[in-house]
């Protein structure tokens, strides 16, 4: 795979609370430069996202219950369809994490489901990010379990706002755990061209990050 082909597997992100209309616009266009997979934004931006990305084979994607995931399950549902009528062709949730901290499988499942069910309706793919960073290696184990049975099309590691984002191990365990036909997105912390090429080999399928421009320059 040529560094230009890499493009193919980020999803551009910008998620800062102070990000503005011009730095939206930015990413967009950096996205469209390189050919990105998608363009990763708050779901406020998702119709300015579309009308720029209109034309090319960047996507849309939508964040939502970010980035807690402590919002309920209905407020999920609504803001992940809301996200999708406005023109997103992803949606990046958050699982409930303090739930998941307590052993409630339960919960957290029923919570995935919910949200997989609404997207999948829709005919859009969903991401589930379990925030690796509070979990322990066999509550990565189980959270990438209980998701793909719940049916999403990806486990993600990271929203960029814990203390730590993905790290080659985690990207292993999660592939470990959900096999080859879920995705596996590493998000937070990837910086160069060796982060994407490490996490790749560890098993992802998909980057989130937002220094597309400085690792496809180098």
């Amino acid at each position: 795979m040529t560094t230009k082909n890499l493009a193919g597997y980020f999803d551009h992100t910008i998620l800062s609370p102070d990000a503005r209309r011009a730095d939206v616009k930015r990413v967009c266009d950096e996205a469209k430069q390189f050919e990105t997979a998608t363009v990763c934004v708050n779901g406020h931006w998702i119709p300015f996202v579309k009308e720029q990305l209109e034309g090319t084979s960047v996507k849309p994607i939508a964040v939502i219950g970010f980035p807690f995931g402590a919002g309920t399950t209905a407020s999920k549902v609504f803001e992940a369809q809301e996200a999708i009528d406005l023109g997103a062709e992803e949606i990046d949730m958050v699982i409930n994490i303090g739930e998941m901290l307590d052993g409630n499988l339960e919960f957290v499942q029923a919570d995935v489901k919910a949200v997989v069910d609404a997207v999948h309706a829709k005919g859009k793919l969903l991401k589930v990010i379990i925030e690796t960073a509070y979990l322990n290696d066999e509550q990565i184990v189980t959270v990438s379990k209980l998701s793909k049975e719940a049916g999403t099309d990806f486990v993600k590691t990271s929203t960029g706002y814990a203390s730590a984002g993905a790290t080659v191990e985690n990207v292993k365990l999660m592939r470990e755990a959900v096999g080859e036909n879920v995705g596996v997105k590493a998000s937070g912390g990837i910086r160069t061209i060796e982060d994407v090429e490490a996490m790749m080999a560890a098993g992802a399928n998909r980057l989130g990050l937002s220094r597309t421009v400085e690792i496809m320059s180098n």
